[in-house]
């Protein structure tokens, strides 16, 4: 829940209500201050901003640096410690290894397109099968139903994610012979 600033002396100024932007700004006592609120939030309540879909950034209070992805990295850090951890320790370690090696910027890029790949497939399959959580709109037959849709069956849609899945690997197969080997093979 968002508190008031306790003395008024604290309070930044607000130049960034007007903006669509919402700025988040970070204080070296690690609180953050909402500008469009003109309160003090939590890191809870900047993960329900993203659970939301809002647009904002994350603002140094002094140096103006963008710190948006190291709050971005603390939210995922508490949900990987608490529940169901979303990456294994095997996966995690394989994103460890690809810091600093030539692949590093075409594996985060093949990992955003894998993902959009699955929220697209996850949207596909949640508009279709809306109704069959809905106790007073289900019909018996409505799994069959769903998975027999045109355009809406399971296995097109795995067909079609794992088609999206192999366009984005043969592009990263492609950008690492272009960076890794550029050059090869010989062009005739």
């Amino acid at each position: 829940m968002a508190r008031k600033p306790a003395q008024a002396s604290n309070k930044p100024a607000d130049e960034a209500s007007s903006s669509p932007l919402r700025v988040l700004k970070k204080y070296p006592n690690r609180r953050l201050y909402d500008t469009k609120t003109s309160s003090y939030i939590t890191l809870s309540d900047v993960k329900q901003m993203v659970l939301a879909g809002e647009d904002f950034e994350v603002r140094d209070a002094k140096s103006a640096e963008d710190l948006t992805r190291s709050i971005l990295l603390q939210i995922i850090l508490e949900e990987e410690a608490g529940g169901q951890p979303l990456f294994s320790t095997p996966m995690l370690g394989q994103i460890i290894r690809f810091y600093g090696h030539a692949m590093q910027g075409v594996m985060g890029k093949f990992m955003e397109q894998n993902l959009h790949s699955f929220i697209e497939m996850q949207t596909r399959v949640a508009g279709s099968s809306k109704n069959l959580f809905d106790p007073s709109a289900y019909t018996p037959g409505a799994w069959t139903q769903m998975f027999q849709a045109p355009g809406v069956a399971m296995p097109d849609l795995m067909g079609s994610y794992m088609e999206q899945s192999k366009a984005a690997m043969i592009k990263l197969q492609e950008q690492m012979q272009k960076s890794m080997f550029p050059g090869f093979p010989p062009k005739t």
